[in-house]
């Protein structure tokens, strides 16, 4: 394997990975099939749909801009934690003195709760912000395109699912969008808009606009499962996965992942989040998915075990009551190479580079499947989607940045023998084998 080094940036490669992201942040306002005068709607009153973290989260970001929003949710007790939630949020931001008690009023009081979906009726832009699930996403579409005006934009907060089956069940697929909040919303930078295939080009502009009235970058990114930032980051987990079972150890992992740069490493980000997160979901899928590949279930047997992170002082790591520090365990490391026996992996030592390399290469052959099929528009909106959402070191630039920096017949090289080593997840993406074939690098597809 080629020996870049992952963990010492110099100081010309630092500024330019800086001035990178200021030019991918700039980049990304430009759709080159919508012109940048397109009239917008406008965008008076909106309501959102779930008042859990992510509805309210949404609901300050428009306060925050003076936009009446109607939260609505349906149970009482779930709009008054959310409501509540949203109070001790803005009273956090107040006693560290970043907002006064007066502009905290002023923003509460233009978010008005409610539990009757025929409040939507005066809303120009309704934003969904209910559970990932497409049935019931659908049917409250349904209610929707039954409530709402003719000219209100209809929008998903999903993380993947597909938009244009959202928008089969409306009268109006030309008003439904995917608008891909990052939790917490009202904190994140990033928002993905996900154009469906037949969004008018009038709803792309206003939401991309609304996002960066907010303060937000706005990617605009295809459907396609994950769209850009999940897409990528399924990569980046699996393969953080598949090194713990060939021989690393979470806490060897994490440690190399922070050395790049990460604030957090996979796991320990695991056990924050829950480990537990989409369990069901995954669950259910085993007995359908294709079985010409390697899936990785250790975290699905974590949570059988009860180890479902910092909630229950237990996850990939132990945590002291009362302290989030995670701390190494011999039991789950123990359990982890029982686990690799038991599958027929033999355990053996990873380098720092190795580890950092699979997580990495990962990420930019998936990012070079998604210029192919046009889900991104460029390779910078891939990257400034990883500086602004997924935590990616800002001194790197993004993926598909260091992926040029790398050299990317370097990256194909190792792609190609993890590949022949290690089967389906690494086929090589065809616009990647282009590149090299041509001598040239994804810089070279930003105009």
């Amino acid at each position: 394997m080629s020996d870049f080094d992952f963990f010492s940036v110099s100081d010309v490669d630092r500024a330019r990975a800086m001035a990178h992201a200021q030019t991918a942040a700039a980049a990304a306002a430009d759709i080159p099939d919508i012109s940048s005068d397109t009239p917008l709607r406008p965008i008076q009153r909106v309501a959102v749909i779930g008042a859990g973290t992510m509805g309210g989260g949404i609901a300050m970001s428009l306060a925050n801009m003076g936009i009446p929003v109607t939260l609505l949710d349906a149970s009482a007790t779930g709009l008054e934690n959310g409501l509540k939630r949203v109070q001790d949020n803005y009273a956090i931001t107040v006693k560290r003195g970043k907002l006064t008690s007066s502009e905290m009023d002023q923003r509460l009081s233009l978010i008005v709760g409610s539990l009757e979906m025929a409040e939507v009726k005066d809303a120009d832009m309704v934003i969904e912000a209910v559970f990932e699930d497409m049935g019931l996403k659908q049917g409250l579409f349904r209610q929707l395109d039954a409530l709402c005006k003719p000219s209100a934009i209809l929008a998903t907060n999903t993380s993947g699912l597909d938009v244009d089956q959202i928008a089969a069940v409306t009268s109006r697929p030309q008003d439904v969008v995917g608008a891909h909040f990052f939790s917490p919303a009202n904190v994140m930078r990033l928002l993905e808009v996900v154009r469906g295939a037949q969004t008018a080009p009038d709803v792309i502009a206003t939401l991309m606009d609304l996002g960066r009235r907010m303060g937000k970058i706005s990617v605009l990114a295809r459907i396609y499962p994950g769209f850009i930032g999940n897409a990528l980051f399924r990569n980046y987990t699996r393969e953080a996965h598949f090194l713990v079972e060939d021989g690393a150890m979470p806490y060897e992992v994490d440690a190399a992942l922070k050395k790049f740069g990460y604030a957090m490493g996979i796991f320990a980000v695991h056990d924050m989040a829950g480990n537990d997160v989409g369990y069901q979901t995954r669950k259910a899928q085993m007995a359908t998915r294709p079985t010409d590949r390697r899936w990785n279930d250790l975290i699905l047997k974590l949570c059988d075990l009860g180890r479902l992170g910092q909630k229950t002082g237990k996850g990939w790591y132990r945590y002291e009551a009362g302290d989030r520090t995670p701390h190494r365990d011999p039991q789950v490391e123990q359990f982890i190479a029982e686990e690799s026996a038991r599958m027929g992996f033999p355990r053996r030592t990873m380098s720092e580079s190795e580890i950092v390399k699979r997580c990495l290469y990962g990420m930019i052959n998936e990012g070079a499947k998604l210029l192919e099929h046009r889900i991104a528009i460029r390779p910078s909106d891939i990257d400034i989607t990883y500086l602004t959402g997924y935590g990616f070191p800002a001194h790197q630039g993004g993926p598909m940045f260091m992926a040029d920096r790398i050299g990317l017949d370097k990256v194909l090289a190792d792609i190609e023998r993890l590949h022949a080593e290690y089967g389906f997840w690494w086929q090589p993406a065809p616009l990647l084998q282009q590149l090299v074939r041509e001598g040239r690098c994804f810089n070279d597809l930003e105009h």
